[in-house]
């Protein structure tokens, strides 16, 4: 039976909306969304949240999260890497005679992660023995007739697309940065979850949402409230 672990990454330094990983999304702290998933998957021998902040830390816990250690200062800066992250958990656990076979890493702010999903994103992840599983979604529009300027005038940045047909031209995706899937071996090898034998996971457009400012967040809490009712 292999060992899971379900990592969350929450630090406290958010710039572009200050303690953005607890602030309050439809009436709890957006950070609890993704700590309950992952809880009520049952997927997960251990579910934890990496930070370095002590407030953070305590939600954490409130929620029924683990939190055996903190960062150190390395990983707790604005330069930092999800992959220098999720590495440092793995090693410290190690460290400390733990091993597991399956990492998964989930944002914080990424309240459309749901148990149903991770559920279902494990068992094709198990099924296609890939390395990794990372959620996407098609770009809205096709990127190859994408514009830009030069010297003040538009022009295609692909013009042999340019009397294409959008339903002509190949589907392409963008990572929703939700939720990844890992094989914890390989990871340590390859040191990052954009390498290898990558399974993509196909994500419903109306489920998914950058949150970068207010403006982001409450379009985010227009979605999750459509999603909810969806259910219902």
């Amino acid at each position: 039976m292999s060992k899971k672990i379900a990592i969350i990454t929450a630090r406290g330094g958010s710039k572009r909306i200050p303690r953005k990983n607890i602030k309050e999304f439809l009436g709890k702290p957006i950070m609890a969304y993704s700590i309950e998933a992952a809880l009520q998957s049952g997927l997960f021998d251990t579910v934890m949240v990496s930070t370095e902040d002590e407030e953070i830390a305590e939600i954490s816990r409130k929620y029924g999260a683990e939190v055996p250690f903190y960062r150190s200062e390395k990983t707790a800066g604005d330069f930092a890497t999800t992959n220098d992250v999720l590495l440092e958990v793995i090693e410290e656990y190690e460290k400390r005679g733990q091993h597991f076979d399956i990492g998964a890493c989930l944002y914080p702010t990424a309240p459309f992660v749901t148990a149903g999903k991770l559920q279902d994103a494990m068992d094709q992840f198990l099924a296609a023995g890939a390395d990794t599983l990372i959620p996407v979604v098609p770009f809205s529009y096709p990127p190859q007739r994408a514009m830009v300027t030069e010297n003040g005038r538009l022009v295609f940045k692909y013009p042999e697309y340019m009397d294409s047909r959008s339903q002509d031209l190949e589907k392409h995706y963008h990572d929703v940065g939700q939720f990844y899937l890992f094989q914890v071996e390989r990871y340590k090898k390859l040191k990052k979850l954009m390498l290898g034998d990558i399974l993509p996971y196909v994500v419903d457009e109306r489920e998914v949402q950058d949150i970068d400012n207010q403006s982001d967040w409450d379009i985010a809490e227009m979605k999750y409230k459509i999603m909810q009712e969806k259910k219902v």
